[in-house]
């Protein structure tokens, strides 16, 4: 094995869609299970406020702040293990979506500008490279 440098003049733009919405997934998975977490809790956080303002006060439910969604928070907060979830595969998705959006972009950006990045790659073969008098760079034996 010897070492060859190069440039890289062109990334697959494919491939970086890709790479974008796994990574996007796996992010917004994680944060949507977080945030359907903290919505349960809220939900129950909201329930307890109601009741105990409701005995304080005397008035029915009904009448207070988020009176008539008292079932939807019921629901909500009996629901837990399959709110977060769900919320966590519905951000999860979009994240992707957008994720892949980025990869993209950013692949067809990198494509269309003048630079490239070095690099340096392992090349199997017998003989070691030998620099070139002429520029410096690095040339396969012949």
């Amino acid at each position: 094995m010897h070492q060859v440098a190069g440039r890289v003049l062109a990334v697959s733009v494919r491939a970086a869609m890709i790479a974008g919405a796994w990574i996007g997934f796996a992010l917004g998975l994680v944060t949507g299970c977080v945030a359907g977490a903290l919505l349960t809790w809220f939900a129950g956080a909201i329930l307890g406020w109601q009741r105990d303002l409701s005995l304080t006060l005397g008035v029915t439910e009904q009448l207070l702040p988020f009176g008539s969604q008292v079932p939807v928070l019921e629901r909500i907060q009996a629901d837990w293990f399959i709110v977060v979830p769900f919320i966590g595969l519905l951000v999860g998705i979009f994240a992707a979506l957008v994720g892949g959006l980025i990869g993209g972009l950013v692949a067809a950006s990198y494509n269309r500008s003048p630079f490239a990045v070095q690099v340096v790659v392992e090349v199997p073969g017998d003989a070691p490279p030998r620099p070139s008098s002429a520029r410096g760079q690095l040339e396969a034996p012949s």
